[in-house]
């Protein structure tokens, strides 16, 4: 049955053509299995609660009719601003207009929240573009720069909020640098998500062509309640597709965990656990409260738009297993730099297992694709990363916040395939973890946290992380092992020094290559200290004389790669090409919104090649003893590169076949 909405009707109806409803809540409560809603173009101010769930043969679908048109907003505009002082008007809004969730009473605060504890979960709009928020009044009449942010020239316009108890009001003050906010588009957040079922189970939603945008969401860590601007809370078989998401003041899209009352911001408020230890359980509680394959994840995120979240494009932990992200531009996430802590990205997930992340544009965030936990049997490839650093003459980022980079894979034991990408930001890849398998990419940035940063520090010894991996291709926890770091596999890469390199330690490094794992030993190197005991049963000494080889790095495996403008190699590999002689020239080329390359690299390869990797090559990573295959235990052959095309018998390296596919628009 066809369900018709349409906010300008005359009058609310029943959902059908003639007399459709006016608000999308209303078909949502009567949506059942195999209904598909029509939403006509308008803008509507709800927070969508779907309340039936479709299945897996018969989905509930809800659709634009216009793709883009139907607008499902979280603010609300505000027309009545007065003068208050120079460029600073005020509005007085009535408390009731929020309900039981005021997010001018709601700070941004929680687990893994490292930033101040100053900033609301509401913002100020004009003309989409956000307000920044200040601690005082006087602060937002100066309306001056703030140095941490990337849009520097727009952060001069500021909002500060206080509450008139005894009238009950939400008293907004913002500077508009001389325009009058009721001669403009002004909106402020009131809701805090825009399509979410309040309960969980709310199974097999579809969600397309709508302009998603300005919700009201919370600080959304791993081990608590993770709202987004959309998700599906906890549930199985959603599509978000062909949307525009943006202007969360957290995530963007939630993948991500339910709210468990005995587990909820646990070290904020109770402080007696370790983070660490609060992650653990909240793996462990998951499995109670229905974390199998069967009931959760198998998402789909594709060819959405999705910018200007200040936390996170897409988060999620655990509600993000078995699913696919793909054809998504990902962008302008935490630009403002007013928060800060360890759960910000383009993608930030906690245990994507099986997930696949493709053909995605991350760029303009502070870190592109971070996969923290448990990451195992997660694919990354033919995706483009670039511009994900802060703009030259950016001031330091603030106390707590994370360092940018393409990709963080973070203490997680594999296998994680990252294949057939572009990394062209200065931080390629930060991989304090180990399982991984790097294939095919072309790197412009460097290797940082190889051998360190998995210990949790502190006072007193520093803590081993101990994290979990599972059986293969389920939810199910095989074990729990601390990080030794290696089990990495480097074939058929293109490194390219493009920014200098000042700093050689692991944390911080700047030199690109594979030279940062030059301590690390080869398989043969590494599996010397068990060999004698080569089909033989162990003793019981045997436990305490292989203690120290079971608890050192892993191999490293490396062959196939290429150096250049003095890019590094591991010193044990053995069929490479280094090129520290001639100057290599790359630009990134935006030529009306079209994004190429420009660069004589593939002058210099010649003839160069090496055979194609497969499933059997990579072998198993170490811990969960799983192959690098497909989610469904099929062989995974690299024949195919960042375009799809097919590379025959043998290969260059990097992601293209060839020089001339190279040249072509990459986005």
């Amino acid at each position: 049955m066809k369900i018709y909405v349409d906010g300008n009707a005359k009058f609310d109806g029943n959902g059908t053509k003639d007399r459709p409803y006016k608000l999308i809540n209303e078909a949502a409560k009567v949506a059942m299995p195999g209904d598909e809603v029509l939403v006509f173009p308008g803008t509507y101010h709800e927070n969508v609660n779907p309340v039936h769930a479709g299945t897996k043969d018969a989905r509930i679908v809800y659709r634009s009719v216009e793709p883009l048109k139907a607008v499902i907003t979280g603010a609300e505009q505000v027309k009545a601003w007065e003068k208050y002082q120079g460029n600073v008007w005020v509005a007085r809004i009535k408390n009731g207009v929020f309900g039981s969730y005021n997010p001018y009473t709601t700070y941004v605060v929680g687990d893994w929240y490292f930033g101040p504890v100053n900033k609301h979960t509401g913002a100020v709009y004009m003309n989409d573009l956000q307000f920044y928020e200040t601690v005082s009044i006087d602060e937002c009449l100066k309306g001056d720069v703030y140095p941490r942010s990337w849009d520097q020239a727009n952060s001069v316009y500021k909002w500060y909020t206080e509450q008139d108890k005894d009238n009950n009001e939400t008293v907004i003050y913002a500077n508009f640098q001389g325009k009058d906010p009721n001669e403009q588009d002004v909106d402020i957040n009131v809701r805090r998500e825009v399509f979410w079922p309040q309960e969980t189970g709310i199974n097999y939603i579809t969600v397309s062509g709508f302009n998603l945008n300005k919700a009201a969401t919370t600080w959304a860590p791993p081990a608590a309640y993770q709202d987004g601007l959309i998700g599906p809370h906890w549930s199985k078989g959603w599509i978000i597709e062909d949307c525009d998401i943006s202007h969360s003041r957290c995530a963007g899209i939630s993948l991500g965990k339910y709210k468990d009352p005995d587990n909820d911001h646990y070290f904020t408020y109770k402080h007696v656990k370790s983070p660490t230890q609060m992650e653990r359980d909240a793996v462990c509680r998951g499995q109670y409260h229905g974390w199998l394959k069967e009931k959760i994840g198998h998402h789909i995120v594709r060819r959405c738009n999705i910018h200007n979240c200040e936390q996170d494009g897409i988060v999620g932990r655990q509600g993000c297993v078995f699913s696919l992200i793909e054809d998504n531009h990902i962008h302008h996430i935490n630009n403002m730099q007013e928060l800060a802590g360890a759960e910000i990205a383009g993608i930030k997930l906690h245990a994507p297992i099986d997930v696949i992340i493709r053909r995605n544009h991350f760029d303009h965030t502070t870190m592109g694709l971070w996969c923290d936990w448990e990451a195992q049997g997660t694919r990354i490839t033919q995706n483009l990363f670039d511009h994900n650093y802060a703009p030259e003459g950016t001031a330091p980022r603030l106390d707590g916040a994370m360092p940018s980079q393409d990709i963080w894979v973070e203490v997680s034991h594999g296998p994680t395939t990252i294949d057939n990408n572009l990394l062209l930001s200065k931080s390629s890849l930060k991989i304090p973890t180990e399982g991984l398998a790097v294939i095919h990419n072309l790197i412009l940035g460097s290797f940082t946290y190889v051998g360190t940063g998995t210990d949790y520090p502190g006072n007193g010894a520093p803590q081993p992380r101990f994290t979990p991996y599972h059986i293969p291709h389920r939810t199910e926890v095989a074990g729990f092992m601390t990080i030794l770091h290696g089990d990495d596999r480097f074939y058929n890469n293109i490194f390219l020094q493009n920014w200098p390199a000042k700093d050689p330690e692991p944390e911080d490094n700047e030199e690109v290559g594979t030279a940062v794992f030059d301590d690390y030993p080869t398989y043969d190197e590494w599996y010397q200290p068990f060999k004698p005991l080569e089909g033989k049963a162990a003793k019981e000494n045997d436990m305490e004389n292989l203690m120290a080889a079971q608890f050192s790095h892993l191999p490293v495996w490396s062959s196939g790669n290429v150096y250049l403008n003095g890019a590094k190699a591991w010193k044990k590999e053995t069929h490479d090409l280094v090129n520290d002689r001639d100057q290599i020239d790359f630009k990134l080329v935006n030529e009306n919104g079209k994004l190429s390359i420009k660069t004589n690299l593939y002058d210099f390869i010649g003839d160069f090649s090496d055979s194609i990797i497969n499933t059997d090559v990579l072998g198993k990573a170490f811990e969960p003893e799983q192959r690098f295959e497909t989610p469904d235990g099929d062989d995974i052959e690299f024949s195919e590169d960042y375009f799809g095309n097919h590379r025959g018998v043998s290969t260059i390296p990097g992601p293209f076949v060839s020089g001339e596919d190279a040249m072509t628009t990459l986005w």
